[in-house]
């Protein structure tokens, strides 16, 4: 029983990151502009993260300055893709490459660690909230398990899955949602009623840039104690997995993100284990998110369908 208490705790701290970047994700392509550089920004935002927690000894400076970083990542996107036209896949792919080699050459730069940041004090991390009333429930049977499971994780957790609902809302009972969602469906149209298109892009991609960054702030200095090389280890390549499996839906996407953080932890806790007597490679049981990627996007998630004008530039007519 304790176990399975564990992998589900673990699923839920998996799953921040991923919900954190797919609903990133969402706001972007809803647009129309395409973010394969979810990764390269949470990647940047967790080094830039776990390296102001280090200097300045606060959690909260550290999620600051990988928000602000974030979203400047996201800008230089947005101006790559929005007033330059360029193709958004290379952009995206253009930042995931600066963002994995920055974050190496700053890290060994300024720490002198190989990369590494040092290793944070409690003030420099995100850690469980203590609720009061909670910590008395956690040795009442049963309750104990409840209180494990969805009440010993830190306030960017709640906040992620806060975003679910909000987004959901914003983007289809909103204004503002709603021009968003034309804009990635029928830009001329939007022109044509007043609405800026590039004002509404951008928007669009600071969102992204400031979810990314609570998104890698989480890994650093939350999940983690510290920066290391590739912490973000393909998170943002699951989320957009998500996404398209969740047909660009923010409820959907929840779910996807949860069954990938569900293959996440379970590969965690079962390393060393034997199952029919035979031990379980690491290898395999770490495999498995990325696997489960591959298997959804090969066919089993039926018709997927993007917005409309994803991907491409728009060319205001004379």
């Amino acid at each position: 029983m304790e176990l399975y208490v564990e992998i589900l705790a673990s699923t839920i701290r998996y799953t921040v990151p991923l919900i954190l970047a797919c609903i990133a994700g969402l706001w972007s392509e809803r647009s129309g502009i395409v973010d394969i550089g979810l990764e390269g920004k949470m990647l940047i935002a967790a080094f830039v993260a776990a390296s102001g927690a280090a200097v300045y000894g606060s959690a909260w400076i550290g999620l600051g300055l990988a928000i602000l970083t974030s979203v400047g990542f996201a800008l230089i996107h947005g101006y790559a893709a929005i007033n330059q036209r360029g193709n958004q896949v290379v952009s995206g792919v253009a930042i995931n490459m600066l963002a994995a080699g920055l974050a190496v050459v700053l890290g060994n730069e300024w720490f002198r660690e190989g990369g590494r940041t040092p290793a944070l004090p409690p003030e420099g991390r995100f850690l469980p909230l203590e609720i009061p009333g909670i910590s008395a429930l956690a040795d009442v049977p049963g309750l104990g398990a409840v209180v494990k499971i969805f009440f010993s994780h830190s306030i960017l957790t709640y906040v992620a899955f806060i975003l679910v609902p909000v987004t959901a809302w914003a983007l289809s009972r909103t204004r503002f949602g709603l021009r968003l969602r034309a804009v990635g469906e029928n830009p001329h149209a939007v022109d044509t009623a007043g609405i800026s298109v590039a004002r509404l892009r951008y928007m669009a991609v600071i969102i992204a840039g400031v979810l990314c960054g609570i998104a890698g702030t989480f890994i650093s200095i939350s999940l983690s104690s510290s920066f290391v090389r590739d912490i973000t280890a393909g998170t943002g390549f699951m989320a957009l997995a998500a996404l398209i499996f969740a047909n660009w839906r923010a409820w959907p996407a929840l779910g996807a993100c949860l069954l990938f953080g569900f293959l996440q932890a379970s590969g965690t806790f079962l390393q060393g284990k034997h199952l029919l007597g035979v031990e379980i490679p690491v290898q395999f049981i770490n495999m498995l998110p990325y696997l489960m990627t591959v298997v959804l996007l090969a066919g089993f998630i039926g018709k997927s369908i993007p917005p409309r004008a994803s991907g491409l530039p728009y060319i205001k007519d004379r």
